[in-house]
């Protein structure tokens, strides 16, 4: 029994990882308030999900600041056009609503709005994740990261679930926001990467597996 609650026991483990998740949920928070950062500070989570809580490296609040500052010019740029297509989806879901409502035959579009509500979801996670893995111009991180959503259905529906999940239980329980945004990341990742390393070169692949702060991988 005293081994379980060891320092380095199982269950102490955990309680690390759960304030760890809560202390980066939190950063996450605070460096999305002006909107208009989202784009970066999704970047840094995820790069600090994926280096200090998946391969304990580095420093958690060192890493998430160096991320942030070094991907803040093209995750904004990155964000700011995936905030358009949301925002034209969002309309457009909201609007077939209410042809739904009122019966008018282009109502029937609304399930195909929602599908692709969705797939922008995810299509807007995976380039924060993108962006977080690999070099290039924002206008590569929106068209590789669009690629990867539609190439991999199968996977997109798995990141779907897990954002909706995470989306009911923030509605249901609000005070969980304070946690969700790390271990949405978390589980996020465990699906981007598998789908990245199929796309990557083989030595690429090779130096991302033993080296995951290398950011000069291709795909």
């Amino acid at each position: 029994m005293k081994s379980v609650f060891d320092i380095d026991g199982p269950v102490i483990s955990v309680v690390i990882r759960i304030f760890d998740c809560i202390c980066l949920s939190i950063l996450w928070l605070l460096f999305s308030l002006p909107i208009l950062t989202i784009g970066a500070s999704s970047t840094a989570l995820y790069v600090t999900v994926h280096r200090y809580l998946r391969r304990e490296e580095g420093h958690l609040l060192r890493t998430f600041l160096d991320a942030f500052r070094d991907n803040f010019k093209r995750s904004t740029l990155v964000w700011l056009a995936a905030l358009c297509v949301l925002g034209l989806l969002t309309a457009d879901i909201l609007v077939l609503r209410t042809m739904v409502l009122n019966r008018h035959p282009m109502g029937r579009l609304y399930w195909l709005s929602l599908i692709l509500g969705g797939a922008a979801a995810v299509w807007t996670a995976y380039c924060f994740a993108y962006a977080a893995h690999f070099q290039g111009r924002a206008r590569d991180v929106l068209r590789f990261s669009l690629f990867l959503t539609l190439a991999h259905p199968v996977r997109t529906l798995g990141a779907f679930l897990i954002l909706f999940a995470a989306v009911l239980a923030v509605m249901t329980a609000p005070g969980l926001i304070a946690i969700v945004p790390a271990a949405v990341c978390w589980l996020e990742s465990s699906v981007m990467e598998k789908v990245f390393l199929l796309h990557m070169n083989p030595g690429d692949a090779e130096r991302e597996t033993h080296n995951p702060s290398n950011k000069g991988a291709s795909l």
